[in-house]
């Protein structure tokens, strides 16, 4: 697989080094479940290409940002919660609470939501 970090988390789990309980995956993204889930369903979207955050996405990125939002769709509708609604949510930088440097969307649901989206905030990982 090209455009990889090996000191990457989320890189390392493309490439099978590391384990993910895996719930899609398709030439250009993979769908795991989050170690620690803060919904009944919670599901981290990453692209297979090293992309560290949001910000450093560039014009020959579009394509991989939409195929994230399309895989949002296809996992919800693998999880079973297509119809009854999801949240797809993406921490940009420390003080978004990224801690792994690899675009991922977190995507939750499984349960009635409320607003403000995470009221135990402090216990979201990115």
């Amino acid at each position: 697989m090209t455009h990889q970090k090996s000191d990457c988390l989320f890189c390392r789990i493309v490439s099978g080094e590391i384990p993910a309980a895996i719930v899609y995956r398709n030439d250009h993204v993979l769908a795991f479940r989050d170690i620690t889930p803060v919904s009944p369903q919670h599901v981290l979207i990453i692209p297979l290409k090293h992309i560290a955050s949001l910000s450093d996405l560039s014009p020959e990125d579009e394509a991989i940002a939409g195929h994230i939002l399309l895989a949002a769709g296809t996992v919800a509708g693998i999880l079973g919660i297509r119809e009854s609604g999801y949240r797809l949510v993406f921490n940009n930088g420390k003080d978004a609470m990224q801690s792994v440097f690899h675009i991922h969307g977190h995507l939750i649901g499984g349960s009635t939501m409320g607003w403000p989206p995470f009221p135990g905030l402090a216990t979201m990982h990115g």
